[in-house]
């Protein structure tokens, strides 16, 4: 069975299960345990998101001997679940579907207030800065990193991938008002790593770094030659991307109201 499911990630410790309980995972697993009445259900997901980071369309897999329709999974399991987790869509799959293996890529959005002041009414749901950016040398500094690419400058001390080679096919900047997007398509990502080339990215549309520094913390291949890992608070992961032949639903809930 596939799930795909939303949350807002400021009140957990990020996606994956850990002995406090406070994750995703756990609460998914615990309401669909609850739904199945069994004493425990296993998911699988498509990428792992750290504390504070938000997910607007997660997918998961599990294995289940229950049979329901899939209104019915989406009903039930949203019964158990606390408001700020909803799982959105379920659909059966075939047992060669694998949330994170069958993925082409991954998507994610980073949401960033430019404000004197910061956030209020959306804390914790935008990144804040207080100083002008300049789009074109943030756009300029981007393309740098499309391509495969060693983002070790880029990744995280904890980062448990196994190699830190990774391909970037698209990175977007854009503007709405007092309000930035950053969107970001990957083959795969490290442990931190949009959240290191926020830091960059910002450093750069500030005017601290030239445009051409972020090609040598490309190539330092070193994490301390980067900037400080930006705050979580306007990261979204919007989903992966599969081949259309699994027939899942392509579709990123409340995306629209993202500026």
């Amino acid at each position: 069975m596939a799930l795909g499911v939303s949350y807002n990630g400021r009140a957990f410790e990020g996606w994956q299960s850990q002995a406090s309980g406070i994750t995703v995972q756990d609460h998914l697993e615990q309401a669909l345990a609850s739904f199945c009445a069994l004493p425990r259900v296993q998911t699988l997901c498509a990428g792992r998101t750290d504390s504070g980071v938000h997910g607007l369309m997660q997918v998961v897999h599990f294995d289940t001997p229950l049979q329901r329709d899939d209104n019915a999974w989406v009903r039930g399991t949203n019964r158990f679940l606390p408001e700020t987790i909803a799982v959105q869509w379920a659909q059966r799959v075939p047992s060669s579907f694998h949330a994170r293996a069958s993925a082409r890529a991954r998507r994610y959005a980073y949401v960033l207030l430019e404000s004197p002041v910061r956030p209020s009414v959306d804390c914790g749901q935008v990144g804040w800065v207080f100083r002008p950016l300049h789009q074109d040398a943030m756009v300029s500094a981007a393309q740098t990193l499309v391509g495969e690419h060693d983002f070790s400058s880029f990744r995280a001390s904890s980062c448990q991938a196994h190699s830190p080679v990774k391909h970037v096919l698209r990175i977007a900047i854009t503007r709405r008002g007092a309000y930035w997007r950053f969107e970001f398509e990957a083959t795969a990502f490290l442990h931190h790593m949009i959240r290191n080339i926020m830091g960059c990215l910002i450093a750069i549309g500030t005017g601290k770094q030239p445009v051409s520094w972020m090609a040598e913390v490309l190539a330092a291949r070193n994490r301390d030659a980067a900037a400080p890992t930006f705050s979580p608070d306007g990261l979204y992961f919007l989903g992966p991307v599969y081949d259309a032949s699994w027939g899942l639903p392509d579709r990123t809930p409340a995306f629209d109201w993202l500026p």
